[in-house]
This record gives structure tokens, C-alpha cells and sequence, in this order.
């Protein structure tokens, strides 16, 4: 089976029709963010629009079909309204079921996010790997493919926090995250048996990076986690050589929600953070 790991592969880097190319960073909510974070010091003369479809969110309540249609609704207005050279869907789980289509839809190349498998294989010395990833990427038959493929002798736990996601918004929107709720949530990645201990964890949300300081400190024992945003990154800048080459723009982003009424204080200060002091509204009542 052949596996599109960062979903770009079948593209030649691209020369930017303008000056100043833009870069779209879609999710469903704020886990896109960590994405953006390294997508911005790699890709320095880049335009970039961040999108979040909270309207939507959380996309593991849809089903495949309704998933799909939301992604290709959300995106048709996206691309219609900032014109992107390239795109970058944040989200696990929209990326291991709608790339296929996007990519039939639109011109433009997409770079998707995907469980980390294929480093993690590679990174155990225990042979114990866990997936931390939303119910929705865990049930997909995409991942469990990359299992088959690249971790086929190891094994490997896949772990659907139902709640760890919310959670990683609370904590941005400024809200209190219970040390206990989030020790709970990661708890099943940490298995011990005939004397070897997991030692590998690949973040596959986006959002679980924005914890990851506190999931470290909680964690019963040290273990690499992998997250998958540096690789996205690197290969948005080798798509797009002209964001990563030319001249840097500066901090110079926009942020687009689809429904808004969670811009508390302190996730405009978070955004600003990520370089993010424009923040538009575009309307998409989710509709099912």
C-alpha cells in the first residue's frame, strides 16, 4: 500500500504567482495552531490566513459524509475568499478521510496531518507505541493502515481521548483544565507488560500539543512525544519555496472563524501570540 504521509507528495514545488504567497492552515478549531506556530518561522515571507471551523467543531460528531460535505463547504469559501497557494489541513481527522476529495475539488496542493506511525516505529527501542488521537482518527481504516505498513512488528495502542481536545481549547480560551480530567485522558497510553513500558506517544490531534508541558508532568514515566507539526512545516516550505525564500513579511496573519462566540479575552491575547491580530468572522452555521 502506498501512504501520502504529509498528503503533498505528489506535487513539484511550486514558484508563487505574487510577491507575497498565501497559506491557508484550516481546522476545525485551535489545535491548527501549533501547526501555524512552525509554518510561520519556516515559510517567513508568507501571507497566512488561519481558519477555524468552530461552527463545526468537534468533527468527530459527523459522520464520514458529513464530514466530508462540511470540509468541502468550509473550504470552497475559504479559497473563494483568500485565494491560497497552498493549504494545510491541521486536523487529523478531516485529513485521513477528505484529502482525496479536496484535492479532486480544487487546484492548489494540500498538506494533511496524519498519526506520526512511520517515526514512531522507527523511534521505539520498547516496541510499544500509543496513538493518542481523537475517536474519529482512531475508527478511521487510513490508520490503521499506516499500522500495517509501518509498525506491523511493534505494538500498537490506539488510544480515542474523547475529551482531550476540549480540553486543550479550555486551557487557550483561558478556562481551568483539572490536573485529574487530563491525567485520565492520557492515562491509557502508558502500558507496562513483560518488563518493557511504552516509550513512545505520537500527538495525533493537533490539539494535544497545546497541553503538552502539563500531559509531560502528568505522565507516570518519561516517553518521546512525537508531534507531527516541524514535518508539516518542512514540507510546506519545500512546496512553496517562495514563502520559505523571499523576503520576510513579518508577523503579518489573519485568523477566520466560522462561528466566533468562544473569542474570549484571553484567546484574542493567545492569538495575537501566534502573530494573529486580525480575526475575522465568516458565518457557516453548521447546519446538520
Amino acid at each position: 500500500m502506498q501512504v501520502d504521509l504529509l498528503a503533498g507528495t505528489g506535487y513539484r514545488p511550486l514558484v508563487a504567482p505574487r510577491p507575497q504567497p498565501t497559506i491557508l492552515v484550516f481546522d476545525s478549531g485551535l489545535g491548527g495552531l501549533t501547526v501555524l506556530g512552525r509554518a510561520t518561522h519556516a515559510c517567513p515571507a508568507a501571507h497566512i490566513v488561519y481558519a477555524a471551523d468552530d461552527a463545526g467543531f468537534p468533527y468527530g460528531r459527523l459522520s464520514e459524509e458529513e464530514l466530508v460535505a462540511r470540509v468541502l463547504a468550509v473550504m470552497e469559501r475559504l479559497v473563494a475568499r483568500f485565494h491560497p497557494d497552498l493549504a494545510v489541513i491541521a486536523c487529523n481527522t478531516a485529513s485521513t478521510l477528505v484529502l482525496p476529495a479536496l484535492r479532486a475539488r480544487f487546484a492548489i496542493p494540500f498538506v494533511g496531518t496524519v498519526p506520526a506511525i512511520k517515526p514512531a516505529a522507527a523511534a521505539t527501542r520498547s516496541g510499544l507505541i500509543s496513538v493518542l488521537a481523537t475517536p474519529g482518527t482512531v475508527a478511521r481504516d487510513y490508520t490503521r493502515e499506516l499500522i500495517e505498513t509501518y509498525a506491523a512488528g511493534h505494538h500498537v495502542t490506539l488510544v480515542g481521548a474523547t475529551r482531550l481536545a476540549g480540553l486543550a481549547e479550555q486551557a487557550l480560551k483561558g478556562e481551568t483544565v483539572d490536573d485529574a480530567v487530563l491525567r485520565a485522558e492520557i492515562a491509557p497510553c502508558f502500558l507496562e507488560t513483560e518488563g518493557r513500558r511504552t516509550d513512545i506517544v505520537t500527538l495525533s490531534c493537533t490539539h494535544y500539543p497545546l497541553l503538552l508541558e502539563r500531559m509531560k508532568r502528568l505522565a507516570p514515566w518519561p516517553v518521546e512525544w512525537i508531534d507531527p507539526a516541524p514535518a508539516i512545516a518542512r514540507r510546506v516550505a519545500d512546496l512553496l519555496p517562495a514563502a520559505r525564500d523571499g523576503s520576510p513579511v513579518g508577523l503579518d496573519a489573519t485568523a477566520v472563524f466560522t462561528d466566533g462566540s468562544g473569542l474570549t479575552g484571553p484567546l484574542r491575547i493567545a492569538l495575537a501570540g501566534y502573530g494573529l491580530a486580525q480575526v475575522a468572522i465568516e458565518p457557516m452555521p453548521l447546519t446538520n
